[in-house]
């Protein structure tokens, strides 16, 4: 019997995930299985994928749906109770069990690029990356600030990112959609001319490998970072909760 994954999100234009699965499944020699994009407009029609494709035993969630997938799962880890994010789903049984490998993804990758100086750090973005990117740091003792382009009361708005606010927060995750594929000349609103060689600044795409908001920051020698080794990680790791 042939085993199906997927990823859910939409749009999928961006995706990394079916050309790993499907060159992991060459590779690796794995003859029963295969990835497909589901593209779905909106989270409801998930019902109605998981009765069309009965095989499907795992799912990627990406944007927009790592929040409101939460609804349909019978089962949630942990990590998924205390973010309110889920990227992977294990379906065994008609039962859908929800899990965030994100997690495991952004610490891995941040670890080793940490230094003294970063104790706080500001997040581009609100959605259901965002929150997992802030569980992490939370685990690390770093202090966190949302940034977004609506106010609210538990973000700052890009218009007061000011000289004292970028100084003290030496640590800038972008986890926002800005710059990705194919719009590419987007970048967050941030004053780059404050930036310094004492900052560490990340961004969750991967594709292009350096969107504006991190070629700007190497202008002012920050380090940078990418996603492509955390979303790596993140698929690997919901390789291993389908086959548990």
């Amino acid at each position: 019997m042939m085993k199906q994954f997927g990823l859910i999100g939409y749009p999928l234009s961006h995706s990394f995930s079916k050309n790993y699965f499907t060159k992991k499944f060459e590779q690796e020699k794995i003859a029963d299985c295969r990835y497909e994009l589901y593209p779905i407009e909106s989270i409801a029609e998930l019902s109605k994928l998981l009765q069309h494709e009965k095989e499907l035993q795992g799912l990627n969630v990406t944007i927009p749906y790592k929040e409101t997938v939460i609804p349909f799962l019978h089962h949630v880890s942990q990590a998924v109770q205390e973010i309110g994010a889920c990227n992977c789903i294990r379906i065994k049984n008609g039962q859908l069990e929800g899990f965030n490998t994100d997690v495991i993804g952004f610490e891995q990758t941040l670890q080793p690029l940490l230094r003294p100086q970063h104790t706080k750090a500001l997040i581009l973005g609100t959605g259901g990356a965002a929150k997992a990117v802030a569980w992490v740091l939370q685990q690390k003792g770093i202090h966190y600030q949302y940034v977004s382009r609506t106010p609210g009361k538990d973000r700052i708005t890009y218009d007061e990112l000011n000289a004292a606010v970028m100084n003290s927060h030496t640590i800038i995750i972008n986890t926002t959609p800005l710059g990705m594929q194919p719009n590419i000349h987007q970048k967050p609103s941030l004053p780059y001319n404050l930036l310094t060689p004492q900052q560490l600044c990340y961004d969750l795409i991967y594709n292009p490998s350096k969107t504006n908001f991190l070629l700007e920051a190497e202008k002012q020698d920050a380090v940078i970072k990418n996603g492509e080794d955390m979303l790596i990680i993140q698929a690997e790791e919901s390789w291993k909760i389908w086959n548990a």
